[in-house]
């Protein structure tokens, strides 16, 4: 059974469609028919569509019911990755473009993935990359939300809603690479990269429509936060709820902290 619960509490915050499934299987698969709306929508209307895509375990339950489906034309389907480490292989398990590749584009026909090259300068790359995915208005964003409450890799303190950068380098936070170990990423703490390029906030928010995943007892806290805590950079993910269109997908225990009454 789904839940739906609307965060928004004035015109100000925007809207936030707030889902809670049964389990994780059924957060995916709710997850995936508002994404899956999205993407037909955007073909109908415009010949494609173009997706951010998120590259955690936490969305590998909407993956696998996107990938279930029979209905999306993935050659019509332009994607992007929403961040990735520096100086990773770019075939390595753990570079978010190949991960998304393994979980998604490898198992549909057809579909453009545009990559961040890990193995180039990294400021440059985050100016070419920045540029590609804004060159058109995104149709798309299917994001999670981090332990500390970041958004793609928009660390707490660090994101701007005013960020004047589609992408930018940035130094990670310790809590984000403890939850790459933690996730079963890396075997160990200094294996993770501590440095990376991420979208920005403003190049996330400029999405038509954002679907979030976000199971696990270990998000409950930056959950209750984005949806009910300060508009601020102390959670980034409190940004969401300055949009118009966002629908956030939760297992019973990522929920497990947000005010029932």
């Amino acid at each position: 059974m789904i839940q739906r619960r609307d965060t928004s509490d004035h015109a100000a915050t925007g809207g936030v469609s707030v889902a809670v499934g049964a389990d994780r299987t059924a957060m995916g698969r709710a997850a995936a028919c508002d994404a899956a709306e999205a993407i037909l929508e955007a073909v109908n209307v415009r010949g494609r569509a173009r997706v951010v895509f998120a590259s955690a375990p936490s969305q590998r339950d909407t993956l696998s019911a996107l990938v279930a489906r029979d209905d999306l034309d993935w050659s019509r389907v332009e994607a992007f990755h929403m961040d990735e480490y520096v100086g990773v292989s770019a075939t390595a398990p753990q570079a978010f473009g190949q991960w998304l590749r393994d979980h998604l584009f490898a198992h549909v026909n057809g579909g453009r993935l545009h990559a961040i090259d890990p193995a180039a300068r990294p400021e440059a790359e985050a100016e070419r990359y920045g540029a590609l995915v804004l060159s058109e208005r995104l149709d798309l964003v299917c994001l999670g939300i981090g332990e500390n409450g970041h958004l793609a890799f928009n660390e707490p303190h660090q994101a701007q809603l005013d960020d004047d950068r589609a992408a930018r380098v940035v130094e990670l936070d310790l809590k984000s690479r403890r939850q790459q170990v933690s996730d079963g990423q890396f075997g160990h703490l200094d294996l993770v990269p501590t440095t990376a390029i991420t979208l920005t906030i403003p190049t996330l928010l400029s999405a038509r429509t954002i679907v979030g995943t976000v199971p696990g007892t270990s998000k409950a806290v930056a959950v209750a936060a984005a949806l009910e805590g300060p508009i601020g950079t102390e959670c980034p993910a409190s940004f969401l709820r300055t949009h118009d269109t966002v629908y956030l997908h939760l297992d019973p225990a990522a929920a497990a902290g947000l005010d029932r009454s």
